[in-house]
């Protein structure tokens, strides 16, 4: 049985974009690379025929992926998602209770999960303690130097 890859809408067109460049572009690119270094003569100690070939061969491993990801997706539809409770797709306004730091973020799955873009995954420790939370609540997250609490102050798509 295949995992399911949740995603959000936005991460989804992310990957056929990614795909789609790879497909239709990288690949061409890459051929060209390898007739040109086939035109150069003996290929067997050809240092750009070997460079060309193990380009391709991490190119395709990419598009597999992709294509795998594509295949398995759960894109979740805003539409479908209360806010009333934290949820992947949804956004959320916390604070640190300690330092009164005040985070916004969105929980999303593992595949989309990007930290510098304000993108927490649904399986990291805050994720997980987050989930199922309602405005108010308070999360305890464990981390090496003791027990961070944050508070929920809003649920948003």
């Amino acid at each position: 049985m295949s995992e399911v890859i949740l995603l959000t809408k936005e991460g989804y067109d992310k990957i056929v974009s990614e795909y789609d460049e790879l497909v239709t572009v990288k690949r061409k690119e890459v051929a060209e690379r390898i007739k040109d270094a086939i035109s150069y003569g003996d290929i067997s100690e050809n240092a750009e025929y070997d460079s060309a070939k193990n380009e391709q061969a991490e190119l395709e491993e990419q598009i597999m992926k992709l294509e795998y990801m594509m295949r398995n997706a759960k894109i979740l539809d805003d539409n479908e998602i209360s806010d009333e409770y934290v949820n992947v797709g949804l956004k959320v306004k916390i604070k640190e209770l300690s330092a009164g730091e005040i985070i916004d973020f969105r929980i999303v799955g593992s595949t989309e999960a990007d930290p510098f873009e304000g993108k927490i995954s649904n399986e990291s420790e805050v994720g997980k303690q987050l989930l199922m939370k309602k405005k108010g609540d308070i999360a305890e997250v464990t981390v090496p130097d003791g027990v961070v609490r944050y508070e929920i102050l809003d649920i948003y798509k």
